[in-house]
């Protein structure tokens, strides 16, 4: 009985360790490659304590690693930086459900081809 909780208690410690440190927007995502060469259209919304939200969106052919493009459309809460490069995390073709700022050696080379051309 006492080994069943002590196992039970490892489990259960496992279980919140790996909640709290991976990030499921990025596991087993498919990934692409954007640069950020044009502002973004805002969108405005009221909350209804009077605050207003801005949310930043994008439209944008996005790179896989073999160079294929998809078009991608995703927001920020802020405007991103021109000429940025994003690794765009991807599920169900062209979802973007996280992305990160990348430095352009960081881009697999046919996507890095697409991207400068």
């Amino acid at each position: 009985m006492k080994k069943a909780l002590g196992l039970l208690g490892v489990l259960l410690v496992g279980a919140i360790v790996i909640f709290a440190t991976v990030d499921f927007n990025r596991f087993g995502k498919d990934k692409a490659y954007v640069h950020i060469t044009e502002a973004a259209s805002v969108k405005e919304e009221k909350l209804d304590s009077g605050e207003i939200l801005k949310r930043y969106w994008y439209k944008l052919p996005a790179y896989r690693e073999n160079g294929d493009m998809t078009e991608v459309e995703f927001s920020a809460a802020k405007e991103l930086r021109k000429d940025a490069y994003l690794m765009m995390y991807i599920k169900d073709g062209n979802e973007v459900t996280s992305y990160d700022e990348v430095q352009l050696n960081e881009i697999p080379q046919k996507a890095k081809e697409k991207l400068e051309g």
